[in-house]
């Protein structure tokens, strides 16, 4: 079910002696029309997929449904550093466990906002977000294929301390949506390009191991993501950008160390730094398709759960990454 925005989550300090300069998001963001109303120039919208199912299905600890409205009390008060126009998108519900159905609404969603022209940041939620908004994504660039004569080459980027390829062949979950995007990939005869960044072999059986292998993922390692492998670390990312067209990124908040995002289905023993991170996030944000567009048309924050984080770091640490995502 979708759900308009609620404006009254972006709200926070006003400095009106400063100017624009001054403004944080809570004074830029507007609610993203809904069907019917007049289009609106493009930018950046802001959607929620509020779902537990896929984390429960999964074996984890449940509460994400409650992270996307969390995050916009957490964005709300960031600097508004930005150049585009920044609208809410409301939320996309998951009622009575239907997982699929809930996936299919913010799949649907997602190509209507893409068709309009515009970039998503999407608040999870488990991450069984991902499948969902890489279809909408795909459906968005498969009705543009027919103009421009040749398939588009989507490069899937995931910062997790878990490969998320388990198999769906029992019903998708948090921890299925990139093997049911290879699939998918497989059943279309398109290539799976998908890199997994800070991986921890604690957290992955060999099977996912071997899954890996099949579909042919680049990943690297947590031990090997310090700041000491920060040159490797560009080197590996900078290859995988040059040969896709446009970026899906996914960030699943449990690959940060548990003592700064403690508020996650399976928190990260070690994980990578938000250091590190940000250091590589340019990369992304920056790299640019052969229109002038940023590759980056679609990047979500996954598996935030606010009832596990009582002091509110997660949180900060979530909107500090979003901030990177979106300031120019």
């Amino acid at each position: 079910m979708y759900q308009p925005a609620d404006m009254s989550l972006w709200h926070g300090r006003c400095d009106p002696l400063d100017g624009r300069r001054g403004e944080r998001w809570h004074q830029r963001v507007r609610p993203f029309p809904i069907e019917g109303e007049p289009l609106v120039d493009s930018g950046v919208v802001i959607s929620g997929f509020c779902c537990d199912e896929g984390v429960r299905r999964n074996q984890g600890r449940v509460g994400a449904a409650n992270g996307p409205n969390a995050l916009r009390r957490a964005l709300a008060n960031l600097p508004a550093n930005l150049n585009t126009p920044l609208y809410d998108g409301g939320n996309l519900l998951c009622e009575g466990g239907h997982l699929e159905q809930a996936q299919i609404g913010l799949s649907d969603h997602c190509t209507q906002v893409f068709n309009g022209g515009h970039r998503m940041l999407l608040l999870g939620g488990g991450h069984e977000i991902a499948w969902a908004s890489f279809r909408g994504l795909q459906n968005h660039l498969l009705q543009q294929q027919k103009a421009i004569g040749r398939e588009a080459r989507i490069g899937i980027i995931n910062f997790d301390a878990h490969f998320d390829l388990r198999n769906p062949a029992t019903g998708p979950s948090s921890g299925t949506p990139f093997h049911q995007i290879a699939l998918h990939c497989q059943a279309q005869q398109q290539p799976f390009r998908y890199l997994c960044l800070g991986v921890s072999e604690t957290s992955n059986t060999q099977v996912l191991f071997d899954y890996a292998e099949q579909f042919d993922v680049e990943w690297r390692l947590d031990r090997e993501m310090t700041l000491l492998h920060l040159d490797d670390c560009r080197k590996q990312l900078q290859r995988f950008i040059s040969q896709v067209d446009w970026i899906h990124l996914s960030i699943d908040l449990d690959v940060l160390p548990a003592a700064v995002m403690p508020g996650v289905s399976a928190p990260a023993c070690p994980g990578i730094t938000l250091e590190l991170i940000e250091a590589l996030l340019p990369l992304i944000t920056e790299a640019q398709h052969a229109s002038g567009q940023p590759k980056m048309k679609l990047a979500e924050l996954a598996e935030y759960n606010p009832q596990l984080d009582p002091t509110g770091v997660g949180s900060r640490t979530a909107a500090r990454l979003a901030y990177r995502l979106l300031a120019e």
